[in-house]
């Protein structure tokens, strides 16, 4: 069976974009305005890092189809209404 690679996608509210880091695929680090762009951005960047790490190999990845999972976490602040 294949290995999944696990994405990490974090808000940075500061910048206002989506950033993505992966422990599976070396020198991932990349961004997008929204978790859409991100995603679409991801399908090409990540075969690419791979072949260039050598790492299609390790994880043993036919090279018609990569699976990863991207796993998006944002913290946010709201307030609380109240009745006047």
């Amino acid at each position: 069976m294949q290995k999944t690679l696990f994405i990490r996608a974090e808000w940075d509210a500061e910048a206002s974009v989506w950033v993505a880091t992966s422990d599976d695929v070396p020198g991932l680090a990349t961004e997008a305005d929204t978790l859409e762009a991100l995603s679409t951005k991801l399908e090409s960047m990540v075969p690419e890092l791979l072949e260039a790490n050598a790492s299609l190999d390790q994880y043993h990845f036919d090279r018609s189809e990569i699976p990863f999972e991207l796993l998006a976490r944002k913290f946010a602040m709201t307030r609380r209404v109240t009745a006047c």
